[in-house]
């Protein structure tokens, strides 16, 4: 059994995984770390754990485990990996912002399976996708892998309020969210960054924007995201590259009907839906941002990583009513 520890286990990302991992056939889940809630049991955090498990949350770490998942405040994933000092056989998947972009400074993996597979298999570290980023290189990206992104690429997404963490703030309030919409760092959001190292990886050449307008929308999960660009070739052209793209992936599908958030939030999966307009390919992208957007694609991570199926544990129904 892979013995697995999680940092930070009070937040959204940490009670997704701890509800996957509880069920996952080779796991045993061996301390959930959290300062803020130590002694108490995991369901006064995660009610809809109730009967599924006795765990409690612990105030120290173990040194056994052979994969530890980080599920800390963006900044915070440095601080703890320079304040504790781990066994080098521990595995590290780190579910925030510090180790996306590559540098010399760390030897953190970017853990999009879909394109970075071979080299997840090897890696120690793995530097898992932020939500947006997910859905939208996944919408991009095989037009990249083909030379084909020779303009600029518009994206408008909508996220969820659990986009946003357990942290209240004046945009989570119910009073606020309900019956509400609105879009915030436009064409500055963080995922911009990793989004363009992605393209930049397949397609050097790649000098455009990207135009990225985020959008907070009144459900809790999910993710849809428009991508247009100018493309020359037909519709069969670019659904024939996107199908070539992910035949062998286990959780990207492009599909011909329309789609929505009822398909996917509570799996893995991520749906693609191509359409051309004049000169134009519209790909609407779909995903869970806490599961296919954070845990789940961690755990997919996790499976690459300990050379299992990489579906293992990961077979969840979506809830389409």
């Amino acid at each position: 059994m892979i013995q697995v520890g999680i940092i930070g286990g009070a937040g959204y990302t940490a009670g997704e995984l701890i509800r996957i991992l509880l069920r996952h056939p080779e796991v045993n889940l061996n301390f959930i770390y959290s300062t803020s809630q130590a002694g108490k049991p995991v369901t006064h955090i995660h009610q809809d754990l109730l009967g599924e498990t006795e765990l409690h949350f612990s105030g120290k770490i173990s040194k056994d485990v052979d994969v530890l998942f980080l599920c800390l405040g963006h900044g915070n994933s440095i601080k703890f990996l320079a304040a504790h000092d781990l066994s080098e056989n521990t595995k590290i998947i780190d579910l925030s912002t510090d180790y996306r972009m590559a540098s010399d400074d760390h030897s953190f993996v970017y853990g999009l399976p879909e394109f970075n597979r071979e080299a997840i298999k090897r890696a120690h570290y793995i530097a898992n996708p932020g939500c947006f980023a997910t859905a939208i290189s996944l919408a991009i990206l095989p037009l990249a892998a083909e030379k084909l992104l020779k303009d600029a690429v518009h994206v408008n997404a909508v996220t969820g309020a659990t986009g946003a963490g357990t942290s209240l703030s004046e945009t989570t309030h119910f009073t606020w969210r309900d019956n509400n919409f609105s879009a915030y760092k436009a064409f500055e959001h963080q995922h911009l960054n990793e989004i363009g190292q992605s393209v930049k990886m397949l397609q050097k050449a790649h000098d455009q924007e990207i135009n990225f307008i985020p959008n907070r929308g009144n459900f809790s999960r999910g993710i849809h995201a428009t991508a247009y660009t100018r493309f020359s070739g037909s519709p069969e052209d670019a659904i024939e590259i996107y199908k070539r793209t992910y035949m062998d992936a286990a959780f990207t599908f492009v599909i011909d009907e329309e789609i929505h958030l009822k398909q996917v939030v509570n799996t893995n999966k991520c749906l693609l839906k191509l359409q051309k307009f004049g000169d134009k390919l519209l790909i609407t992208s779909v995903i869970d941002n806490l599961l296919k957007g954070a845990s789940g694609q961690a755990i997919q991570n996790m499976n690459l990583m300990f050379g299992l199926e990489e579906s293992t544990g990961l077979k969840l129904k979506a809830n389409y009513f």
